[in-house]
């Protein structure tokens, strides 16, 4: 797309189209703080254990990797290996698998995307759809509406097609093999590589689909606060602020604000900054009180990585096994 408006309201008009802005891409540089002006990779390598978390102290790279994504076209039908695959085949790439979740930002009528494959489709029929150029009927379309939350685990083919924003919240990799590219070519014309064989490896065929996700409200008074997903990668919570809060960091783990609207003010022992819509910070795991004060109606996503027996401990006090497991997956 060539205008990232709401959320960069100063980018619009681009000369070329934008389809993704990372926020925490190790390349990404850090805005304020201590570490302004270094990468996150830099920032993370320097980082005292106590901002990263308990669980982390010994974390080589960074785990989470949160984007925008704005497409402008259907994206390519597409799989990602898991952990396991990717440490035996993809160790020159970083060796980590993919899941993901998707939280819809923005969409317009009629704007689907495609999650897994349709009950009974095997590998046979799923190789004569990619040769007869029918992929997208062999896959589920869904139906997107802004706040429905998606959870496409490792091993599910799926793509994403125009008229919407997401934010995506996944396992810090950047593997993707690409099966089926609707006819596109790349800048010297030829047609953009495909990775039939490497796909067919990690598709999990006859795997119940999970598509869009329940959410699981929970208690922070002063705002309405819901968990969208959660698994061992990550946990991602949507809150709605409307009056000044307290929210408090775990010493276990970091946190990720991603403000989707609105702007106010953070402040902490010792400091305070503003923030505005787009931005994402790191919450050390060691600030323990952080006021969030909206001078606008505020909507921002927390993502971490959870301990997931221990959030599955805390949910149950609230809710039943049934309603958890729609929206916490092993």
């Amino acid at each position: 797309m060539r205008s990232l408006a709401p959320l960069f309201p100063e980018k619009t008009n681009l000369p070329e189209p934008i389809g993704e802005a990372w926020l925490t891409g190790i390349d990404c540089k850090i805005a304020t703080g201590p570490y302004a002006g270094k990468n996150l990779g830099q920032a993370w390598r320097e980082m005292p254990p106590e901002w990263r978390g308990t669980r982390f102290t010994d974390a080589a790279y960074f785990p989470i990797l949160a984007k925008f994504i704005f497409p402008g076209d259907k994206l390519s039908i597409q799989v990602h290996p898991d952990d396991r695959y990717a440490a035996i085949h993809e160790n020159a790439d970083g060796g980590h698998g993919k899941t993901e979740m998707w939280h819809v930002v923005s969409a317009e009528a009629g704007a689907d995307v495609l999650i897994g494959l349709i009950p009974k489709v095997d590998r046979e029929k799923f190789l004569k759809a990619i040769e007869a150029e029918r992929l997208e009927e062999v896959l589920l379309h869904w139906r997107v509406h802004p706040g429905d939350t998606f959870f496409v685990p490792a091993g599910t083919p799926h793509s994403i097609g125009p008229g919407m924003v997401l934010c995506e919240i996944q396992e810090y990799s950047d593997l993707t093999y690409r099966v089926y590219d609707y006819g596109r070519v790349d800048a010297q014309g030829r047609p953009r590589e495909l990775h039939i064989q490497k796909a067919l490896d990690v598709i999990e065929f006859g795997r119940p689909i999970l598509g869009k996700v329940s959410r699981l409200p929970l208690p922070l008074p002063g705002s309405q606060k819901t968990l969208l997903t959660a698994c061992r990668h990550f946990a991602t919570e949507r809150w709605k602020i409307m009056t000044r809060i307290e929210a408090s960091s775990n010493d276990d783990h970091f946190d990720l604000y991603l403000i989707l609207t609105g702007c106010g003010e953070f402040a902490w022992n010792g400091g305070s900054a503003g923030y505005r819509c787009g931005e994402c910070w790191f919450v050390a795991a060691s600030l323990s009180r952080l006021v969030i004060n909206p001078r606008e109606p505020t909507k921002l996503l927390r993502s971490y990585v959870p301990d997931l027996k221990a959030l599955r401990g805390r949910l149950e006090q609230e809710h039943s096994w049934q309603e958890i497991n729609k929206t916490v997956f092993d």
